[in-house]
């Protein structure tokens, strides 16, 4: 009886307690004093914690994965679809994650050829959710039509896309001057897309503004971009400005297209990050860097990935409490490999796109993209030793060999022998793997540019060159092709040696031409050699002169010595066609002999083995060091005489200036 009498009285007791909180709460109605009402905890407002942000950059069309050579191994590498499967997984964890690219997301690949009229690149970046990229210099690769064609195409498809921002457009210098016809194409072209200097966004809570730069080095890469550009750390600082004032940001990242590099001077991104310390992050693309950690100055932090896709970058960001400014919790660049389960929509979205390119693209020179070519044995230099290990390489060999096969076998051959052919490592975007060598894989080894004709693919140029300029033409590479790597000559025709520890512009030791057998032949400085290499080239040889400050020039010329005032004159065509440099490589691997009888041409093995086509000769021993000087050796070593003797002479005269006040102060006081 008293165990039911207490559980009648607790019940008693819990009604009372719910009736006095029903009172009160209906007197704080009457008052208007808010109540918050219970939520469902997967509704709530997620708290303030870290910002998450994937990037890429430099993805040059690269939406397939694909078969390179890392360490002299085969690797498949890449592939949007793959790249979807880790965004995906991250927003899985938060959804609030950031996806940001910083430009050159076209030219690479085969999908690179229906850019100006599909914009297939632009339009992947958003089915990755990529929320906002910028522009790097080889979407001017197209010039200003296909530039305008792929934004309008993009703007026009209906598909996602990510925001486009660059802030140092110099727009007001432009429309003073009166803006030219293809000036006011691009313009019209980034108003249809929704072109901004900056875009600002909410992620769980934090006001996050991303805006976008391109770099002085991005400029002189792109010859044929016809718009000007603001100093960049300038603009960025008044983007900033304007961004601090009308928008309350928390987080401030800038998509930059200038890269870094290890001269500090020549660091655009560090110095913009010195300059502009407002810069929380910077994600830096143009160089192709992947930066195991990020670089810091001050409270800016600075991440690369590297190119192609080969990598997604990770940061996980965290606000100081104290300072306001943010710090990294995490970073990492996570590997893209075929372990990776391929994304089933992405994947679909890239084939139809693939499937565009058999039939508008590649039927024009009656190939498909997995067709093959040559069977390969040989183990080439990775992208990677041909941009930066300078020495020969046998991929630039063969390229170099290809454009020679290609103009002396043309149908409408005009007769006249090739006597030197040259490819830029710029222009060099792959190498190729041992197995089957197929039309793609060769297109993407050369995929750069678009002709006079309007046809993707750079053309290969006829122009003539003297002795001289030969000489001089291996004097650029072995002195100057380190300040601009993208420059560095791969040569069919001509060989030469160089020490990279003799006196800038004196450092080839020897230099010469070779004839088909391999025999040595001695460069008459007055004689014209005709010079195949592809328009690119010929189009960044006024670079030359700038690197040189002036000091070394090159001038192209017709068969007869007229100078060419324009290189496009000397695009070289066969039965009416522009002879396309990637198509003369593909031609010359189906011409190889069939060595083993299957029906496939196999590539010669003889490009196993080093030519001697371009020798480092790393010697610092005084007497070859000082060897046979040139002329330029000659007047940088009376400058720098004439510089000593003038110091040595101004130390003179301080000795005796000191001396003398010695003696009169010592005199004065005795």
């Amino acid at each position: 009886m008293n165990k039911h009498f207490l559980t009648i009285k607790h019940i008693m007791l819990h009604l009372c307690h719910c009736f006095c909180l029903i009172l009160f709460l209906l007197c704080l109605a009457s008052t208007g004093i808010p109540v918050m009402a219970a939520q469902d905890s997967s509704q709530a407002t997620p708290p303030r914690q870290s910002v998450d942000i994937l990037f890429l950059h430099d993805t040059h069309s690269h939406l397939n994965s694909f078969l390179t050579v890392q360490e002299k191994e085969n690797v498949t590498l890449g592939g949007f679809a793959n790249i979807k499967t880790f965004i995906k997984q991250a927003k899985e964890h938060n959804p609030h994650t950031l996806v940001l690219d910083a430009g050159d997301f076209s030219m690479g690949t085969l999908v690179q050829t229906i850019y100006h009229s599909d914009a297939p690149e632009l339009r992947m970046l958003g089915a990755l959710d990529c929320e906002v990229t910028t522009l790097g210099n080889h979407e001017f690769d197209y010039r200003s039509e296909g530039l305008a064609g792929m934004l309008k195409a993009a703007a026009a498809s209906g598909d996602p896309v990510p925001a486009m921002v660059l802030c140092n457009i110099d727009w007001e210098t432009m429309e003073a001057e009166g803006l030219t016809a293809e000036q006011q194409l691009l313009k019209d072209a980034f108003d249809t897309y929704g072109m901004r200097d900056y875009v600002i966004l909410d992620k769980g809570g934090y006001k996050i503004a991303v805006f976008g730069i391109f770099g002085e080095d991005s400029l002189a890469c792109a010859p044929t971009c016809v718009l000007k550009f603001k100093n960049a750390s300038e603009a960025a600082a008044a983007t900033v400005r304007e961004i601090k004032e009308k928008e309350e940001a928390d987080l401030i990242i800038c998509v930059s297209h200038s890269g870094t590099n290890t001269d500090i001077s020549k660091s655009e991104d560090e110095i913009l990050a010195q300059s502009v310390p407002e810069i929380d992050l910077i994600i830096s693309g143009h160089t192709h860097t992947a930066l195991a950690e990020p670089i810091r100055h001050g409270s800016t932090y600075i991440v690369s990935c590297g190119e192609y896709g080969k990598n997604l970058g990770s940061i996980s960001l965290v606000q100081d409490a104290d300072t306001g400014r943010w710090l990294p919790d995490s970073y990492v660049l996570l590997p893209v490999t075929e372990a990776l389960s391929p994304d089933t929509a992405a994947q679909e979205k890239i084939d139809s796109f693939m499937e565009k390119v058999d039939a508008s693209y590649l039927s024009q020179f009656g190939y498909t993209r997995e067709q093959i070519l040559a069977q390969n044995s040989v183990t080439f230099s990775s992208l990677h030793d041909i941009s930066l290990v300078h020495t020969e390489h046998n991929l630039g060999n063969l390229i170099a060999d290809a454009f020679v096969h290609a103009v002396e076998t043309a149908d409408d051959y005009d007769g006249i022998p090739v006597d030197v052919a040259l490819a830029p490592s710029g222009c060099i975007r792959d190498t190729f793997a041992t197995g089957n060598i197929t039309v793609e894989d060769v297109f993407n080894a050369y995929s750069l540019g678009i002709g006079l004709d309007g046809v993707p693919g750079y053309p290969l140029i006829s122009m003539y060159l003297t002795g001289a300029e030969l000489k001089t033409g291996a004097e650029i590479d072995a002195s100057m092709s380190d300040m601009m790597t993208t420059a560095r000559l791969y040569l069919s025709g001509i060989n030469f040696s160089f020490n990279p520890h003799r006196l800038i512009l004196n450092k080839v030791t020897d230099c010469y031409m070779t004839d088909r057998n391999g025999n040595r032949m001695g460069i008459q400085d007055d004689r014209l050699y005709r010079v195949i290499c592809d328009l690119y080239s010929g189009q960044m040889l006024g670079a030359v002169t700038d690197v040189s400050y002036g000091i070394l020039s090159i001038q192209p010329k017709f068969a007869d010595g007229t100078p060419i005032e324009n290189i496009e004159d000397a695009i070289i065509t066969s039965n009416g066609r522009e002879l396309k440099a990637w198509a003369a490589i593909a031609g010359y691997l189906e011409s190889c002999e069939d060595t083993d009888g299957d029906g496939i041409a196999n590539v010669p093995v003889s490009y196993a083995q080093a030519q001697g086509r371009k020798i480092a000769e790393n010697s610092r021993a005084l007497v070859d060091l000082l060897k046979n000087p040139n002329k330029y050796a000659l007047a940088i070593t009376a400058i720098i005489i004439l510089a000593a003797a003038i110091i040595i002479t101004l130390v003179i005269a301080v000795i005796k200036c000191i001396r003398k006040f010695i003696y009169k102060f010592s005199t004065h006081h005795r």
